[in-house]
């Protein structure tokens, strides 16, 4: 799991440490692992309540049914007997609310993570998995200036990013930068609803706006795709992003891991 590699990298160790996702989506797989890691306190934002019981279930479920393949993808890393605590505690009739409190996971839903009830210097990672993606520049930089407020001074980002166009996650025809030949104003007019919003940001956009706020950057892994760079586009590319290079263009993801 390149989410328990990351962290492995990071200075700061996951046992004891409190936790801050933005963007809870349907699932609490990335939470799960972070309690499994040893984290004291998970409290994960979402703007509305999307956390579907049936998923979680499910996911739980699975893990059940596949505890060596569990115990191997953690290899030595899982705290404290925590993964047969879990077993134990599915296997027996339970409440999705126990289940949360069982991991101490502070679900907020509706949340803003550019706005939250959290003291200052209260967090150790503030985090987020394919999420930023679909949120504006503009609400990004506030929500990683609240970071810098409820982050603990030794305390990090650590933010996966996936910055392919979406539909050719779906639509084999289409390469992972399609969306790049579009005006911003003809993406809105594909994409512009809080359903389908993808912001078109470029690995160097989010290194900026991390810098910006004067964030030291530990870890800068995009995932550059290569066989984009030696295929000749079949497209023009929007006048938005002709000045960027081959490699910034096809990133299609990364890990961003910095300080405060």
């Amino acid at each position: 799991m390149k989410l328990l590699s990351e962290l492995n990298k990071s200075i700061v160790p996951p046992i004891g440490a409190t936790f801050l996702e933005v963007g809870t989506g349907r699932r609490i797989n990335t939470i799960l692992a972070f309690w499994l890691l040893g984290a004291e306190k998970v409290v994960t934002v979402d703007l509305n309540p999307y956390l579907k019981e049936e998923l979680v279930r499910a996911d739980l479920d699975y893990i059940v049914k596949n505890k060596s393949e569990i115990e191997s993808l953690f290899g030595n890393r899982i705290f404290n007997n925590r993964l047969d605590t879990l077993l134990e505690f599915v296997e027996s009739s339970y409440q999705i609310k126990s289940l949360l409190e069982l991991l101490n996971i502070e679900y907020i839903a509706p949340g803003d993570a550019s706005h939250l009830n959290l003291r200052d210097e209260s967090i150790d990672f503030h985090t987020s998995y394919t999420v930023l993606e679909h949120i504006s520049p503009e609400i990004i930089k506030e929500i990683l200036k609240e970071g810098q407020r409820i982050l603990k001074q030794d305390g990090l980002f650590v933010h996966c990013i996936d910055y392919s166009d979406h539909f050719s996650h779906s639509d084999k025809f289409i390469s992972s930068v399609n969306f790049l030949q579009f005006s911003d104003n003809n993406w809105d007019k594909i994409a512009g609803n809080r359903y389908m919003y993808i912001n078109r940001l470029r690995h160097d956009d989010f290194i900026d706006l991390f810098q910006n706020l004067s964030c030291k950057i530990l870890i800068n892994e995009p995932d550059v795709d290569k066989n984009l760079i030696v295929q000749k586009l079949n497209f023009e590319l929007d006048a938005r992003f002709k000045s960027k290079s081959d490699e910034v263009i096809s990133s299609v993801g990364s890990w961003i891991i910095t300080h405060r």
